[in-house]
């Protein structure tokens, strides 16, 4: 029971300390904004429109930590344009992360098959951060009177300046893709920055700033034959001190008799989590379902449950689809 109390605390200061890392999906590459902005209006359609939630620590904390994003991009030519609403909320001060950017990306082919092609692309945008810090409680405000307890009429000898900060948001990023669908192998590559300008947040006026954070990401889709694929992918995440790898495969599987690929994924986050995903891809929709068994040292307290994740994309199809433009990521 006691150190279920501390994991709580834990969970509860994470979210606003000086080296906490940004929030993060599991599954990462169902949401192409979030993951490299060189991802903006790579498909094949007319436009793409993405949603995903997550919620996760609720065997531990009362007030779960939950992500959405939504995001919308659509290609023209060689360009893509798209945006991204995010948001994230963490612990009992409420803490709150709302970011809205926008995205552009350039995607040629560097052969006259178009089979090789590189994207590079761009995001921008602002991003608000706020906590109710009176609905937080330390250490030194515990009191061992009445059978124990936290007294809030104690000081917690914390400076507050403020329970809102605004930061700008810069990110960019790189990939390389080869598209052709029918081939044995799709491999793709791609690099991303986020945080480019390192601005300044802090809720008591100090001069601490957010990390740039960086991803690399590389796989292959395999098709073993005309109807099953695998998509082995890796993906190196640093931010900083903080480093995270994140190892899974896909596998696609299609039922010609309904028209749908099933999907079904196992992910590993390195010392953190192991994850599994089904899901579907029907015509113009791709839905998916994933959930966290918890493998750190917070599994004495959670048990093992660390959250779940839901993840859909509507993409409206061209009425003549163009092929030399699509990444295997699905």
């Amino acid at each position: 029971m006691v150190k279920k109390f501390f994991s709580i605390l834990l969970l509860a200061f994470a979210s606003f300390t000086a080296r906490s890392q940004d929030g993060h999906m599991s599954m990462y590459d169902a949401a192409p904004l979030f993951l490299n902005p060189a991802m903006t209006g790579v498909f094949e359609g007319n436009w793409r429109l993405h949603a995903q939630y997550r919620n996760q620590w609720k065997s531990v904390n009362y007030k779960p930590y939950s992500a959405a994003l939504i995001s919308l991009d659509l290609p023209k030519g060689k360009w893509g344009f798209g945006g991204q609403i995010m948001n994230f909320r963490a612990g009992i001060g409420n803490y709150n992360s709302v970011q809205g950017a926008v995205s552009v990306a350039y995607t040629t082919p560097i052969d006259k098959q178009k089979r090789h092609n590189i994207s590079f692309g761009i995001q921008a945008g602002l991003g608000q951060k706020s906590i109710e810090y009176q609905l937080l409680t330390y250490d030194n405000q515990y009191t061992t009177e009445n059978g124990g307890g936290f007294d809030q009429t104690i000081s917690a000898n914390e400076n507050f300046s403020g329970q809102s900060v605004i930061v700008p948001v810069t990110n960019v990023g790189f990939m390389y893709f080869f598209a052709k669908q029918e081939a044995r192998l799709n491999p793709f590559i791609g690099i991303s920055g986020f945080n480019l300008i390192e601005p300044r947040e802090s809720f008591f006026s100090n001069d601490n700033t957010l990390p740039m954070r960086f991803y690399g990401h590389v796989g292959t889709r395999i098709n073993i034959t005309e109807t099953f694929y695998l998509l082995p992918k890796v993906l190196f995440m640093q931010q900083r001190t903080f480093q995270e790898q994140t190892y899974a495969l896909e596998a696609g599987f299609y039922l010609k008799g309904a028209d749908v690929y099933l999907l079904a994924g196992l992910i590993y986050r390195n010392e953190d989590a192991g994850i599994v995903t089904l899901g579907a891809k029907m015509d113009q929709f791709v839905a998916k379902i994933g959930y966290d068994v918890n493998i750190s040292s917070l599994s004495t307290a959670s048990s093992g449950r660390g959250g779940f994740e839901l993840s859909f994309t509507y993409i409206r199809q061209k009425v003549k689809p163009q092929t030399a433009k699509i990444c295997p990521r699905l």
